[in-house]
């Protein structure tokens, strides 16, 4: 079956799909995306995205036309869905950059766009039967800024912490800030459990400003879990009991072991069960 996607507004074939060497996504990772859930055909939790990606445009400088609204982009995902046959769960990823031309400055600041949507197996979120081996990526560390909690077209920090964790036979690698504490994961945020209290990094620390992160924060208050967002260190994990990852597309996956300390995964069971509780309605 042949995918499609959306180019500003129009649909074309994936796979001929031609990027002009002008793209400032392309030259400069001048640009910001957005991974979207579907769950039953349908995208989820879209308002919050969109809410994300104005804050970065607001920080990138590059202007948000009215168009540029949940309805609309609402509207473009679901012609996407129903083009690509996506019957359930699937995947989706909003990228919006810096129209083409210029240099490092650009000759304006208008917005284009591109629109993915891919199947997936799973219609609701499922808990990885088995654990994640981590370990601390230490070649380089994240600098904090105010477009740290951004999704920016410039990820090269996580392509080579993706490249250790590969390397090392790891299934993925926890990254550090400037002040070696522990901020995220490759793609992913962080919380760790320490006798059934939640304990995930501040936006301050660096971290990605996740749409599933504040959903678990806003959900595990909701059912009398307490949680805190606090600078976290490396020896914290020693000591927690539990440790997972959350992000839109995969909900919650659940560390096993970091060096030589084990966790377990019955508050990770717990969240994953109302998160789809939560989306089934």
């Amino acid at each position: 079956m042949t995918m499609y996607v959306d180019n500003n507004g129009e649909l074309a074939p994936a796979g001929g799909l031609n990027i002009d060497m002008d793209n400032r996504a392309f030259k400069y990772g001048d640009g910001l995306f957005e991974s979207i859930r579907i769950v039953n055909s349908k995208p989820v939790g879209l308002n919050v995205h969109m809410d994300r990606l104005k804050m970065g445009m607001e920080q990138l400088k590059i202007n948000i036309p009215d168009s540029y609204n949940e309805t609309y982009f609402r509207e473009r995902l679901q012609t996407l869905i129903n083009k690509n046959g996506v019957d359930g769960g699937g995947r989706a990823r909003l990228t919006i950059y810096r129209s083409n031309g210029g240099f490092y400055r650009p000759l304006n600041n208008d917005p284009m766009y591109a629109l993915e949507v891919f199947p997936i197996d799973d219609n609701l979120f499922a808990l990885n039967s088995v654990g994640l081996k981590v370990d601390l990526y230490p070649d380089i560390r994240k600098k904090t800024s105010k477009l740290s909690q951004f999704k920016s077209s410039n990820a090269l920090l996580y392509v080579m912490a993706a490249l250790y964790a590969q390397e090392h036979d790891l299934d993925d690698v926890i990254l550090q800030n400037d002040k070696f504490e522990i901020i995220e994961g490759t793609s992913s945020n962080l919380f760790i459990v320490s006798n059934g209290v939640l304990y995930t990094p501040g936006l301050d620390s660096g971290c990605v400003g996740g749409t599933m992160r504040m959903q678990l924060i806003n959900l595990a208050i909701k059912n009398n879990i307490r949680v805190y967002e606090s600078n976290i260190a490396p020896s914290n994990l020693l000591v927690a009991d539990e440790v997972f990852f959350s992000n839109a597309i995969s909900g919650i996956r659940w560390v096993a072991s970091y060096k030589t300390k084990r966790y377990f995964n019955s508050v990770s069971q717990k969240l994953v069960d109302l998160l789809n509780q939560q989306y089934a309605t």
